[in-house]
């Protein structure tokens, strides 16, 4: 679909939940960096992890976030339209962000859907690995807010010219040229593993 860069796309006809579709990007990224540092002062303060061991589950924790980016957007996101409730699943949750890019106002989940996650995130992370999950939930949670912001900023302002452009222009092949490639956005570590980066031909 062709990217519209005024207006907004309403997804529901209730009123209620057309409103809580949208959400300024201070409350997702706040609520995911709230539970980062809480999950993190929480681990150390009861004793679940010492202080180096916190900063190394902490950073395995941001470094599978960028994977749990890469793979939600390629195979979550960009699921084939094969049948009418695929198509409506992919549009709700991210085809209109394509054809309305520049709405900031659904660049993100709306609060109660990031609590939900932060919370769904906590109770996976817990069962799965025991008194790791508080250093591991931090990192993991605040990689998710960085994406948030980082997301925002690509979409909201104009490039900057220093090496921060990268970001931009990596998003922008993905909207603007290669949808099915460069799915990284606040990294593009996974794209030059598996092999996703845009083609030079496309720049």
């Amino acid at each position: 679909m062709r990217p519209k860069h005024k207006g907004s796309a309403q997804l529901f006809q209730n009123p209620v939940l057309e409103r809580l579709s949208h959400t300024h990007i201070a409350l997702p990224v706040g609520i995911f960096v709230l539970t980062a540092v809480m999950s993190l002062y929480y681990g150390l303060t009861h004793g679940f992890m010492s202080g180096a061991s916190a900063l190394g589950l902490f950073l395995v924790g941001l470094f599978a976030f960028t994977y749990a980016e890469y793979a939600v957007h390629r195979y979550l996101y960009h699921i084939p339209a094969t049948t009418p409730g695929r198509a409506k699943f992919q549009y709700t949750f991210h085809g209109v962000h394509h054809e309305y890019p520049k709405d900031k106002t659904r660049l993100a989940m709306p609060p109660i859907v990031t609590v939900f996650v932060a919370s769904l995130l906590f109770f996976i992370f817990r069962l799965s690995f025991g008194s790791y999950a508080f250093g591991l939930l931090s990192g993991f949670t605040f990689g998710y807010a960085m994406y948030l912001f980082v997301h925002y900023a690509i979409h909201a302002y104009s490039p900057p010219k220093n090496f921060l452009k990268v970001w931009w222009t990596h998003h922008s092949q993905h909207h603007y040229r290669q949808d099915e490639v460069a799915f990284g956005v606040s990294s593009t570590l996974w794209d030059h593993i598996i092999g996703t980066m845009p083609s030079k031909k496309a720049s």
